[in-house]
């Protein structure tokens, strides 16, 4: 009889420490929601990473990518925070600069910035705006004294083709006539293909890495007018830089400190995100796998291949900035409503 429940007790000891063996993410499938349409470099660039993470997390998950497009990214970013599960099996790719809406207090915004669970970002983002070189403004002071402003277009009050062109109108005097409402980077520049709208403001790396701004640029169809970096971008040497303008223009020391935190979201670059409370161990897994992928030589030749940029952001360096972004004064804020249409 001893001898009999010694074999039972072994046996269920061997199957204990098979459990505990066995990987949390074996068998499971990883689901990045994008907050972009398909095709967009939004929805190109999880898709891509997806394939690689797998590689570098025990047990080897399956990655699936789901659109879930609408308000410029809103509605993925709410429903990554709100409704997902914080079990390491979902995750998010939203736009870098939803914090504007925490910030400024809009109700759409229903996350807290700060609590994300952040897993990375591919790049950091530098963003400029073009224009349609047929356009009648051929310098930055024709824009400045339009009596009819130049038509933008942008997604929503949280994309770059909203918001830059607000801080552009704060800090440089200039004037522009924002059309929101398109659902993606592509409809965007169909429109201005179309001539419905003179220009759009967008990452420097999506606008020298793919179509159809190459045809574009060697047609002379659309030029770059402003650029976000401290220094000239080198492909973009003819285009001055925020700071330069605003040198020129003298523009005030409150005004350029809504600079800093606005343009602070190109640090965000392309965020991927896990709802908050994620349990600490899952969350390093994932923060490690992630930074592996980036690193692994075949992705690295295909993000060359596609002309992607890379400068990778690790989590631990996202939640600190997502931290002291949202820790700005009043007075800040209050400007900063006045620049985004509070």
């Amino acid at each position: 009889m001893k001898k009999l429940i010694f074999a039972i007790s072994l046996l269920f000891l061997g199957v204990t420490l098979s459990s505990a063996q066995t990987p949390y993410f074996q068998g499971k499938t990883i689901r990045i929601i994008t907050g972009f349409p398909a095709g967009d470099v939004n929805d190109l660039w999880p898709r891509l990473i997806g394939q690689y993470m797998t590689k570098y997390i025990p047990g080897n998950p399956t990655f699936v990518v789901q659109n879930m497009t609408g308000a410029g990214s809103m509605i993925a970013a709410n429903h990554i925070y709100g409704v997902a599960k914080p079990d390491g099996l979902t995750l998010g790719w939203i736009l870098p600069s939803l914090y504007f809406d925490q910030l400024v207090a809009r109700t759409e915004a229903q996350f807290d910035w700060a609590k994300y669970s952040w897993i990375g970002s591919p790049v950091q983002s530098e963003h400029h705006m073009y224009m349609r070189t047929d356009a009648p403004y051929k310098t930055i002071e024709e824009i400045r004294r339009a009596a009819e402003p130049p038509k933008c277009g942008s997604g929503g009050a949280a994309g770059t083709g909203f918001y830059l062109p607000r801080l552009f109108e704060e800090t440089l005097g200039l004037k522009f006539n924002i059309i929101t409402g398109y659902q993606g980077g592509g409809p965007i520049d169909l429109a201005v293909e179309r001539g419905e709208i003179h220009c759009r403001a967008m990452t420097i790396e999506s606008y020298l890495s793919r179509e159809p701004f190459h045809s574009w640029r060697k047609t002379n169809f659309v030029k770059s007018i402003i650029q976000t970096p401290h220094k000239r971008d080198p492909r973009l040497g003819d285009t001055p830089t925020i700071y330069e303008l605003m040198d020129q223009y003298k523009t005030a020391e409150q005004a350029r400190r809504v600079a800093t935190v606005i343009l602070a979201s190109g640090v965000f670059g392309r965020p991927m995100v896990g709802p908050p409370g994620m349990p600490a161990d899952r969350l390093k897994i994932l923060r490690g796998a992630y930074l592996s992928a980036l690193r692994d030589p075949a992705l690295k030749a295909e993000a060359d291949k596609r002309g992607y940029e890379m400068e990778p952001v690790g989590g631990e360096e996202l939640e600190k900035l997502a931290r002291e972004v949202m820790a700005q004064p009043p007075a800040v804020i209050e400007r900063m409503k006045k620049v985004l249409g509070n």
